[in-house]
This record gives structure tokens, sequence and C-alpha cells, in this order.
């Protein structure tokens, strides 16, 4: 039997498969877009790769999560976990986020991405090749895809109306690279290898188990007249009994032998090939990697908000400095309880948040389960999106930059510590406050529960005092109602209820002074004496 084939049989079928960018081979020297970043301006400061202690408390560990979702190889968390030092560095990726607010920009930098990432794919495959001319066939197709997608994205640049640093600069460098004599001796030597592959043509004749491979020669194709021979005998769609056989991309004994009797017919091709891998071992800019990880940081971003955005939630720009005195947030929300509540068809209750000079304590009361430990989770995220250059929650925000963001939130007694939960508390409390400057965000959410209200209020009137001498930003929660009227620099705010009916909550918090209820309420619902727990027992 004879068959006619060509090199592009060479190539084995593809399929889906994942590899981190690590594995990506960069050039070792760099190369003309080593030096742009479109996350830091200027040198790139080191970043972080462990979580914040403050992150579980925010449910920003939730947050994050849900935001690198599918784009693990990217390894995007050191950058969400690195927050920013100045106020020049937030308005660098704010300029980003802007420009990639615009569907032809993102979507340019999208495509790129997407044949980034085939690329990987190839040359993943490439690695699990066994035989040389696979390998080779592999990472030819890889160099071309990079090619391609290097050159369609400088094209695609050049008549784009960019606002932002970052991208302008890259997209000069990328010109300047695309013109380099390395990268035009890449794109045209893969296409010309290419175009000799593809001109090779060969037979096969198989005789038993013996395999014979020969040079096409014009040798009629019979597949067609065989087909036309049983066109006769089809009647009707039957049903297909054979077995299913998964394919494989890799090629296997018979065909790598087959393979090495098509390169001694074609010397020539072959040995370009090989020419080929060889001058191109390591032929990806490290720039371009750079930019292609540090892309997916803002895409994931966006792609996040944009469902929240199409509910109605507002996302804004904030102004932030360093020690800002004047606080601002309007119609914010905490982000990944918002995400829980869209997932699940829910409402989003949006609350508001100013403060001026002198004021920097927030002190948060209310009933229980009415949304105080909401509200301080939407203040620690504000500040932290705000701190890794993010669009915020809300119509409009003005938010300090701070140095350090702690929180403080009820834990479980741990047994191991030989400490009972007041002295734990007041140990976590002393740590935070050793470290805290006027610069730093406190979070603080029930804390000092596990004691009498002389002693919850003795020692909470110490922690704001000295947190006030600091002149630090700080959320405390707290069941003290007369806290919230300590100084001209705390302010008190209230979790609502409906008028009509004191067990439905609000969730809204408004600024009004305490109403010494909540205490009270505290008390109520410890002992069962609440207003849902007296209704559910009458009722039931």
């Amino acid at each position: 039997m004879s068959l006619m084939a060509s090199t592009q049989g060479v190539r084995a079928p593809r399929w889906e498969a994942i590899i981190t960018i690590v594995a990506l081979r960069d050039s070792s020297e760099a190369g003309p877009l080593a030096r742009v970043s479109i996350l830091f301006d200027g040198s790139p400061p080191p970043v972080r790769s462990d979580e914040p202690a403050y992150f579980a408390d925010l449910n920003l560990d939730q947050l994050v999560r849900k935001i690198t979702a599918g784009r693990e190889s990217y390894d995007l968390l050191p950058f969400f976990y690195s927050c920013l030092s100045s106020e020049e560095a937030v308005a660098y990726r704010h300029e980003v986020f802007r420009d990639l607010r615009n569907d032809e920009i993102s979507g340019l930098v999208r495509s790129f991405a997407e044949q980034m990432r085939e690329m990987r794919r190839l040359l993943a495959l490439r690695d699990r090749a066994r035989y040389p001319f696979e390998k080779a066939a592999w990472f030819l197709d890889a160099a071309q895809v990079y090619c391609d997608a290097v050159t369609a994205l400088a094209s695609g640049a050049e008549g784009l109306d960019l606002g932002s640093r970052a991208l302008r600069r890259f997209r000069e460098q990328l010109h300047g690279y695309v013109a380099s004599k390395s990268f035009v001796d890449l794109s045209s030597q893969a296409r010309a290898v290419r175009e000799g592959l593809d001109g090779v043509h060969y037979g096969l004749v198989i005789k038993g188990a013996r395999v014979t491979v020969s040079r096409y020669e014009g040798e009629p194709d019979y597949s067609a007249q065989v087909l036309q021979t049983f066109e006769k005998f089809r009647r009707r769609a039957v049903k297909d009994y054979r077995a299913g056989r998964p394919v494989s991309p890799e090629m296997d004994h018979v065909e790598g032998r087959v393979l090495d009797l098509v390169a001694r017919l074609y010397p020539d091709e072959f040995h370009a090939l090989d020419e080929f891998c060889r001058a191109h071992a390591v032929c990806i800019d490290q720039g371009i990697t750079l930019f292609d990880r540090e892309a997916q940081f803002y895409l994931a971003y966006l792609e996040f908000i944009d469902r929240l955005s199409q509910r109605g939630l507002a996302f804004c720009f904030p102004r932030v400095a360093r020690r800002a005195r004047a606080i601002l947030a309007s119609d914010a929300f905490d982000v990944a309880l918002a995400d829980k509540l869209v997932g699940e068809g829910g409402a989003v209750v949006c609350n508001d948040l100013y403060l001026k000079p002198p004021e920097r304590i927030v002190v948060v009361s209310g009933p229980n389960q009415g949304g105080k430990t909401t509200f301080a989770r939407m203040v620690g995220q504000l500040h932290y999106l705000a701190a890794i250059g993010c669009p915020v929650p809300g119509r409009d925000a003005q938010l300090t930059l701070f140095d350090r963001l702690f929180s403080h939130f009820e834990k479980e007694e741990d047994l191991s510590t030989l400490r009972g939960k007041l002295e734990d508390d007041l140990l976590r409390i002393h740590d935070i406050l050793s470290q805290a400057t006027a610069e730093s965000v406190v979070v603080m959410n029930e804390s000092l529960t596990g004691t009498t209200l002389r002693d919850a209020t003795v020692l909470g009137r110490s922690v704001l005092e000295q947190m006030i001498e600091r002149g630090l930003l700080c959320v405390y929660v707290t069941f003290v109602d007369e806290l919230a009227s300590l100084s001209e620099a705390t302010v008190s705010m209230v979790s609502t209820v409906r008028p009509d009916d004191p067990a439905q909550r609000t969730f809204k918090i408004v600024r009004r002074s305490a109403d010494g209820l909540a205490y009270a309420a505290a008390i109520a619902e410890k002992y069962g004496l609440s207003y849902t727990r007296l209704k559910e027992r009458l009722t039931s």
C-alpha cells in the first residue's frame, strides 16, 4: 500500500497543556525590553512572596484567590501581596488601568496573551518530545507563534492613543525590538525553514512488517478512488462501534523512525531545521515575558470588577496621599462579600465614610449582625486596594497611603499557648502598637470581648488614647459605646435597624452618636433575650 504524506505530519496533534511562566526559555542576556515594567516606574522594588498577616481578617485571601483564579501560571500573588510606597507609583498603575479599560487596547493585549500561552504550550510539548526532529518541529512552531505575537502586538499598538507612561514606553521599546537584527533574523529564518519543510513530500510503502520511505514522485493518490468505490454501499448513517483511541501529541517509535528516514531523503531541509534550533536556542526577550506577566495583573482585576460593575456597583480611582488628613469613601462596599452576594443573586449594601481633621478614629457600635464587621473590612480593603494601585469600590474615594496595615479580629482561644483569651488579645494589641506609626492603618473588630464591661472600657480607652497620640487611622468595632466620644479625634458610627422592626438590620452604618444600647443588645443576645430570640420562642 502506498501512502503520500508531507512534513505537515511531522507536527504531532496538539493538545492543551499548562506550563508555568518560569519555564519559558528567556534570553540569558537582558534584551531591549527588559528595562520596561508596566507595574513599576523605575527599578522594581522587592516583592513579597508571603501572604500579609491581615489578609485573612479582611477576607483579602478570598478576594485575591478569586481574582487570580485561572492565572496560576503567571505567579501573580507577589504583585498582590506587595503594596506601593508613593503617590507617584499608584498614579503609574492608575494610568495603565485607564488605558486597559479601552476595549481596543485590552483586546490587543488579550490576543497577545493568548498567543503567548500557545507558545508556552508548544515549548512544553518540545520538552516532552523524545525524538530530536520532533523536538525541533515543536520549537519551530513555538518560534513562529512568538514572532507572530510580537509582530501583531507592535503593529496593533502603533495607532493606539495611549495615555499611560508605561504603555507608551513599552510601545517605543517594542518597535525597536521588532526592528532589531536579532528579531528580524529569528522571524525570517523561521519562515524560511518552514517554507523548506512545507516543500517536503514523501511516500510510504507498507508490506507486512516492512516500511519503505521514498520521495514523492507524483504517484496517484488512491485514497479518493477507494472512498468513491465504496460510496455506493453507504445507505444511511450507522452507529460507529469502533473503540476510541486517545490522540497523543507525542510520536511513537514507528513515527520517529519514519521521520529519521524522511530526513535522510531531504538532508538540506532538515539540516536547516537543526541549525535554526541551535542558533536560536534562547530567543525570547525577557521584556516580552515580563510584559506578558505584568499585563495579567491588570486584566485579572478588571475582569473581576467588571462582573460587579454590571450589577451597578461602582469602582473609582482613589486620591491617595501619605498621612492623608481627610478620608472619604462614597457608596463603598466589602468587595469579597459583594462578589459572594452577586453570585447568589443577593443585594449589596453600600456605605459612606468621611473624616476631617482632627478625626482619625472611627468607633463603630450597634446591634450584632448589623454590618459592623463588614464595614471594618470594607475600610481595610479600600486602603489595601488603593495601596496596590487598583480601582477601589465606591463612586469617590480619598484615602491614606499607609506604611503598615494591621488587623485585630476576635480569635478562638488557643490552648497550646496556655494563655487566656484576654491575655492573647492584649499581647496582639501590644504587638500592633509597638510597630504602628502615624502613617499606619489599624482595623480592630470586637477586641477585648473576653472581659467585663468595666475592664473593656478601661482597656479600650487606653488603647485608643495611644492610637490618638500616634495620629494613626483606625476603625474600632466595639460594644462599649462611650469610647465613641473619647476625644475630638474619635467619630461615632452606628449600625442601624428598621425603625418599625428592630429585629431587621439595614446593614447601613451611619455617622451619629452611640445610643448606649450596643452592650445591652450584646448581653441580651448572649442570654437568648434579644427581640429575635424572644419572638422565636413565643411563636414556637
